[in-house]
Formats: structure tokens, sequence, C-alpha cells
């Protein structure tokens, strides 16, 4: 309570305080598993060991929304600033080749690494967690108090990559006075779900329930990833996976890259009438996206391990970058993550009841989607990744693909997706 007290405070005002603020202070003092000291990191190499490009640094920024966040910066502070929010399972690292670019451009650029994430401490890493601080609301709010922090009260641009999107899109529906430009990577936004308007709600065709029914009779039975990536199994998994860290990571980003064979010549997904159709249309995907029922995602990658002449000859995802990831998720554990995709989905009812708060709202800041061609989980939907952006927009400024790259486009063609970020950001 240092610090908390005004002068002249009575005894009894002080315990009324104190009974306010109560359930936040007992339970941070039981929970055993709060993560609250850079203690996990501290024999670790400096972060991105030694990998990240020149001007690209680590910085740690404390009492943001009662987190220490780690993040890269790049540019000069004080410059017009562009936040970068990465997805799932990455890092801030992630951001560390388009970084630069930006910076040069004439911006102060950041890149957290999320609550749940890396370097950054001060949530409960317990399997049963309170899922609140993990809703979508909170971790908007992490990034105004991240934005505070820094001395700003507005970002020229945010970003947001897979589940990253979530938190940009909903960011410029709250505030769009502080985030004033959006770009969504991988991941479409979309306006908020909806309370029934004049008693009329739509009715999928068909309920989750009833796709994963048939998706259990497939040839070989098949179960959807975000269904596995939501259960206890997943963590369970990650804790004691067959391979090491680095090599999950290396087929994980492989099998979702541009260069995997089944990522090639894609179509994007046709909304089908029934569970039955949808299940089969849906296996057209890589096992990543609907997953073998009898596998979980470690021992889906070690089927899917890449060559040793590949790794030894893939320029973009080298094996020291590689090993930043299975460096880093060795020491944070993946729970976090999974504390994020399990409850900012959009089949998580707490979530689902926050977000309708803005019931009507639509996204009307410049907004634009990035995407590689090369990407399932921008083709997923009806449409694919060309059909982003026609309801929910009052200014949409258009689609941009990015030939040889799959899910991770601005790992894969920074220079491409750096200079597309550059003139939106000049354009409007």
């Amino acid at each position: 309570m240092k610090g908390t007290a005004r002068p002249g405070l009575s005894r009894r005002e002080f315990l009324a305080g104190a009974s306010a603020l109560g359930g936040v202070a007992i339970a941070s003092a039981a929970a055993p598993m709060q993560i609250t000291t850079m203690a996990p990191f501290e024999k670790l190499p400096p972060y991105g060991n030694n990998t990240l490009p020149a001007g690209v640094t680590p910085r740690l920024v404390p009492n943001v929304n009662g987190l220490t966040v780690n993040m890269l910066e790049a540019g000069v502070q004080g410059r017009p600033l562009a936040l970068l929010l990465h997805g799932f399972p990455n890092l801030a690292y992630s951001w560390r080749k388009v970084m630069p670019a930006i910076a040069d451009a004439g911006y102060y650029v950041i890149a957290p690494d999320c609550r749940g994430y890396g370097r950054t401490v001060g949530w409960d890493s317990s399997w049963d967690a309170d899922p609140t601080p993990f809703l979508t609301l909170n971790m908007v709010r992490d990034q105004i108090a991240l934005v505070y922090a820094l001395g700003y009260r507005r970002a020229e641009l945010i970003v947001g990559h897979d589940q990253g999107q979530l938190m940009a899109t909903y960011a410029a529906i709250v505030r769009p006075d502080m985030f004033l430009r959006l770009t969504t990577v991988s991941g479409q936004g979309a306006a908020p779900p909806s309370f029934p308007f004049a008693g009329t709600e739509p009715t999928p065709a068909y309920s989750a329930a009833e796709l994963d029914a048939e998706f259990a009779k497939l040839n070989p039975p098949r179960r959807d990833y975000q269904e596995y990536w939501a259960s206890k199994q997943a963590d369970d998994d990650m804790r004691h996976m067959p391979q090491s860290m680095s090599d999950f990571f290396r087929a994980f980003y492989y099998m979702k890259g541009g260069e995997f064979p089944g990522n090639q010549n894609l179509t994007p997904l046709r909304p089908m009438p029934t569970a039955r159709e949808a299940a089969a249309e849906n296996a057209r995907m890589p096992e990543y996206y609907v997953m073998r029922r009898d596998r979980g995602m470690p021992a889906t990658m070690v089927t899917y391990m890449p060559s040793k002449e590949y790794i030894a000859n893939c320029t973009w995802f080298t094996q020291a970058e590689c090993d930043v990831y299975g460096q880093e998720y060795n020491a944070s554990g993946w729970t976090g993550a999974l504390h994020n995709y399990r409850h900012r989905r959009t089949a998580f009812p707490e979530n689902i009841a926050e977000q309708r708060t803005f019931s009507g709202r639509t996204i009307d800041v410049p907004a634009q989607f990035i995407a590689g061609k090369q990407d399932w989980g921008a083709n997923r939907i009806a449409g694919g990744a060309e059909g982003a952006g026609k309801t929910g927009y009052t200014k949409f400024r258009g689609v941009q693909l990015v030939d040889r790259a799959g899910h991770w486009p601005q790992e894969e063609q920074p220079q491409i997706v750096s200079q597309q970020l550059i003139d939106f950001l000049k354009s409007t």
C-alpha cells in the first residue's frame, strides 16, 4: 500500500480504501502462480539473442495496467507512434524485421510482448486463473496504458497480427480518437457481435458440437485446431512435448508458412449448409487446422518437421531466430498464450458479452488488411482474404496480398509488409 495514502488520512478512511481494493490485493497474495518478477529470464541472453536488427532494442516498461511490459522499440521516442501487436503463438520479436523501415520513415515504433507472453510479467500463469484479465477489453486497456506510460495520447497506427488483430480492431472501435489507423494482418477484423435487433437473431446452420461430430466421422477422424488449443490437453501437451521447443517452432512455422506444399494453390473455403458438408470442406486444409483426432499439436509437428536441407537453407527464419522462440517459450511456458486463446475466442461467453457492449458500432478509422497469398488462416471464411472489409467498416482502404508468404508475412516478406504499412500511413 506504499504511496497510496494521502497526508492526514484517518485509520478508518485508510481501512475503507484498502477494503475496496482488497479483492485485487488478496487475489495477488493468494496466487502462487502469479508471474510478477523477471526471475525466469534472468539467466537468459538479452531478448533476441543478438538477432535483432540494428536500431531495434528491448525495453521494460513498468506500471502498465498491472504489468511490467517487455517491448521492442525502434526510432526516436517523441516522433509519431506506431504500435504493433503480435498473435498466437508469437512475441514482440515477430515484428523485428519491419520496425527499422517504419522508424526510418519518421516514426517511433513499439511492439510489446502481450499479456501472457514472453518476458511481460504481472499475470497469473495457472490454468484455472481468473479469465477476466485476458478478455478483449482488458487487453485493449493494456495497450492504452502502454501508450500513456510512454508519454503519448495517441498512436498514428495500430497493427494486429493473427489474434493481435482482435486487440487492434477493438482498440480502433473503443478509442478511435486514440488509435487513428488500423491494419490487421493474417486475421480479418470485424464489427462487434450484436444483440438481437427487433426480436430477430441469425441462427447458424449447425452447432460446433454437430461439426465436431462430423469431424470425428472423417477418415482419419479429425478435430478443429481451435477446440484443441482451448483444451487442458493442449496445456499438458506443451509441457511434455517429444521434441525440443525449437524443433516445435521450426515445424510450426514451416507448416503455416508460404513454402509448405499444403498451402499452395489454395482456394477459400466455401460456406456449407450442413455440418457434414462443412467437415468435408474444412478437411481440405492441412492437418494443423483440422487435426487428426488422436494427435496433439506436438505430435502433429513431429510428423511435418522439414528436412535438414530446408532448415539449413531457410533464410527468412534462420535457426538462430527459431531458437529465440524456443528459448522464450521454454522460460515463460504456454499457459499464458493459451489463456489468450481460450478466453478471447468468439466462443467464450464472457468475451462475447463484453464485445456486445458495442453492438451496432462500426470501425470508423482508415483500415486495411494484409494477408499472405499462401495462408489458409486468411482463407477459412467465405470469400477468403479478398472478401475482407465489405461490412463493418466505413473507411476500408483495401486488401494487400503478399505473394510467397503464408501466415507470417511480416517475417517471410518484411520489405513488402514494411512498405505496405508506410504507404498506408502516408496516404491516410
